[in-house]
């Protein structure tokens, strides 16, 4: 196995993208209720929540993250809608590597769905960023690297790694009052990116909330093959359980052509909104630990500022494991 890379291969580089948004922001906020208003219909908690697009300086951790351990990733895409964040606190060689795109270059054609409030439409259409690389690496702005990452671990040769575990939603998928539920609601968009790669909900692929490998020319052979789908998914300028999960659909045509490597490990770390509440803060904490976080290399937080509330020096736990402010 090849070492770990400190500078990106210039024949077969890897990217990274990272959707983002300020949802705090005095105009997003009114922009995104001028629409809630103008939607026609009720809205699920999944696409009304103003959780969603807040934003608290996640962004910050996972940029130097990629920084640290993974500085073999020649760009860090920061896909936004309008200004992107202020990088001036970071160091100078991750600003460097840093680009910005923008949701009106991506959809391009498409700008009439814009401006869109959708991380599901987004990711639809992020795959078109002009100069992006073959192989690339999707982050959510809660996700973050906590120990040294090869380019190996998340590509074989072309071969997407993919982790996560197979489910059988066979009994979810006919169940009509576990649609109303939020929290299955990305369930839902798993099963519905599987049907649409002839996959039965009894064997469903869910990748884990870690960093996503993925290919431009799979997305875009699935964008030709499938293109009312797409176009459909990006009609919804707020998320709808009709939607199917894009990182889904390419996961589960990349097993199936056999293009994808499937690892198991339990090498990622999910902290869910509300978890450790009531009497379990000391256990919350104990998680991010150094301990605890020895063989993690993925953190996913789903709510940062819930968790200070309950571990009040979380961000500097989760700074020393992503490379803290000086990396």
């Amino acid at each position: 196995m090849k070492a770990l890379l400190t500078e990106f291969d210039a024949a077969d580089p890897i990217d990274a993208i990272i959707t983002w948004v300020d949802g705090n922001a005095p105009d997003h906020r009114a922009t995104r209720a001028r629409f809630m208003a103008q939607s026609g219909g009720p809205l699920g908690e999944n696409a009304r929540n103003p959780h969603r697009w807040e934003q608290s300086d996640e962004i910050y951790f996972c940029l130097r993250s990629i920084h640290h351990h993974a500085p073999w990733v020649r760009y860090i895409w920061l896909l936004v809608e309008g200004a992107g964040p202020d990088l001036e606190c970071l160091p100078e060689a991750l600003r460097a590597k840093v680009r910005i795109a923008r949701h009106s270059e991506v959809f391009g054609e498409y700008a009439a769905v814009l401006p869109t409030f959708n991380s599901l439409a987004i990711e639809s259409m992020m795959w078109r960023i002009e100069g992006l690389s073959e192989r690339f690496l999707y982050f959510n702005d809660d996700v973050f690297l906590t120990a040294p990452l090869a380019p190996q671990d998340m590509f074989e040769g072309e071969s997407p790694v993919l982790r996560g575990a197979w489910r059988d939603y066979a009994a979810l998928a006919d169940d009509s009052a576990a649609r109303d539920d939020p929290a299955l609601f990305n369930h839902f968009m798993q099963i519905n990116a599987a049907r649409l790669a002839d996959v039965a909900p009894g064997r469903v692929f869910a990748a884990a909330h870690v960093v996503h490998p993925m290919r431009r020319s799979v997305m875009q052979t699935l964008f030709d093959t499938h293109r009312a789908a797409f176009e459909a998914n990006i009609s919804h300028r707020f998320r709808d359980l009709s939607q199917f999960l894009p990182q889904g659909l390419h996961n589960h045509h990349c097993i199936g052509a056999g293009l994808a490597m499937l690892r198991q490990q339990t090498e990622h770390l999910h902290i869910k909104s509300g978890q450790g509440a009531g009497n379990a803060p000391a256990l919350t904490r104990g998680l991010l630990l150094a301990e605890a976080m020895a063989g993690v290399r993925f953190l996913c937080v789903n709510d940062l500022p819930q968790l200070e509330a309950l571990v009040p020096d979380a961000r500097a736990l989760i700074d020393r494991v992503t490379g803290g402010r000086a990396g």
